[in-house]
């Protein structure tokens, strides 16, 4: 099928020294002529070229240019570069000159990428790594975007399912030769090694949530009574005036999100609205959110006045094992912070988020603890939704093989638990999903 040749900016946006502007399709060649590139430099051989525009031969700029014939390139079609000078007046006359050939039009979010898919060149999973890490932010997400790039993920799932295959050969062997005589033992073989593949699957989507972590942000909510220090507390951890902070109880009426990098990890910290009693339906959807996000959270930070003799009960309602219990306003206290009998044994940091005493030892118990709850991430994780819930239709189907009665039954259990991991990677029924794993990919990749 004949495809349009696309083009985008492959580089960063903004000024730079050098920006990238990459060709793909069957008019790369042509496009390359057009622009004034003469003599074609030689395959992935960089020669420096002046380019132009138009017939007159207006000169654009001095370019690096090299090309990738097919299918021995990224996307596996004729692939060509242009590494010119990286301010806005040569990029803008650069494309206008690209417009004017006729020859090819401005890629979509992603297309370089999904023809690389298409064409055999990279799963689906890798598809997503290489994606994940153009965006990481942190070491963590760049080590495990890079492992599902490098095909790990891919590596694990295939496996799975070339065991599967052949598992499901036995199994139908007993269908078509079953007034045959077959290997003793030859049943229970075949369902005591499909059931290791089960235990397998399962043993990996308990990692899912893990690697979903890294990979979005590990997600840290804060919570309290009202005009206690949350916001405070918020801006003092992220080290900006990212919330209002106001004496007035009752300030935060929404959910206030900021994305840190801890201890290499990509952390969620969130504020939320004072949990009491709401005085109006504005507040009441506030505590509404501030509930449903605490209910989410991998963490919770549950901030106390240090200066106060109770703690409300809604607030101790929110205490359990995944909780850190902060005792903030620590300066208003003539001697260290006691924590009530009602708290129990729970982990309790006094601070003060006005003078800053204790969010040293807080941001690196904080670290710690994210370190922890990621630790044992260093083999092939699930990274999206979609991994676990084929995971998850794979190994229910994979569950009921142990109890079929009949090797039909079987057989078809194998075959949904093949499907399921075939979708994964992009090997069968994946047209559904190749849209919303491209939209979020930038132009040029």
């Amino acid at each position: 099928m004949t495809r349009d040749t696309i083009f985008a900016l492959s580089s960063g946006a903004g000024l730079a020294g050098v920006a990238v502007v990459r060709i793909s399709g069957p008019n790369a060649d042509p496009l390359l002529s057009a622009l004034g590139v003469a003599p074609l430099p030689d395959p992935r051989n960089a020669a420096l070229q002046h380019i132009g525009r138009g017939d007159d031969g207006e000169p654009i700029d001095q370019a690096l240019v090299l090309r990738f014939p097919a299918p021995g390139s990224f996307t596996g079609e004729d692939v060509a570069e242009l590494h010119v000078h990286g301010g806005a007046a040569v990029l803008e006359a650069l494309f206008a000159a690209i417009y004017d050939t006729g020859l090819g039009r401005l890629a979509e979010p992603g297309e370089f990428t999904r023809r690389a898919f298409e064409n055999g060149k990279l799963d689906l999973t890798a598809a997503e790594g290489l994606g994940d890490l153009v965006a990481a932010r942190t070491d963590a997400q760049r080590r495990l975007a890079l492992r599902q790039y490098d095909g790990s993920l891919s590596d694990l799932y295939e496996g799975w399912r070339a065991r599967l295959v052949g598992l499901m050969g036995y199994t139908e062997v007993e269908i078509d030769f079953s007034d045959e005589e077959l290997p003793d033992g030859l049943s229970d073989r075949t369902r005591r090694d499909i059931a290791a593949v089960y235990k397998e699957i399962i043993q990996h989507v308990v990692g899912s949530e893990r690697g979903e972590h890294i990979r979005t942000g590990f997600p840290i909510v804060i919570l309290g009574a009202p005009n206690v220090g949350k916001s405070t507390l918020l801006n003092c951890l992220a080290k900006r005036d990212a919330a209002i902070v106001s004496e007035t109880a009752g300030t935060t009426r929404d959910v206030i999100e900021v994305q840190m990098n801890l201890g290499g990890f990509a952390v969620t910290l969130t504020d939320t609205a004072g949990i009491r009693d709401a005085t109006d339906a504005v507040e009441t959807e506030g505590v509404r959110r501030a509930e449903a996000r605490a209910r989410d959270a991998a963490l919770k930070l549950v901030v106390l006045d240090a200066s106060a003799a109770e703690v409300p009960e809604p607030v101790r309602a929110l205490i359990d094992d995944d909780t850190l219990i902060v005792a903030n306003k620590a300066d208003l206290l003539s001697g260290p912070y006691e924590a009530p009998t009602v708290l129990g044994d729970g982990e309790v940091h006094g601070v003060s988020a006005v003078n800053g005493d204790g969010l040293e030892g807080l941001m690196a118990r904080l670290a710690d603890m994210v370190r922890e709850r990621l630790s044992g991430a260093e083999g092939p994780l699930p990274t999206r939704q979609r991994h676990q819930d084929a995971l998850n239709t794979a190994a229910e189907a994979l569950a009921r093989v142990e109890a079929a009665a009949y090797p039909e039954l079987a057989a078809e259990d194998v075959r949904m638990a093949l499907g399921a991991l075939g979708r994964i990677t992009g090997r069968v029924d994946i047209d559904e999903v190749l849209d919303t794993v491209f939209q979020d990919f930038c132009i040029g990749k």
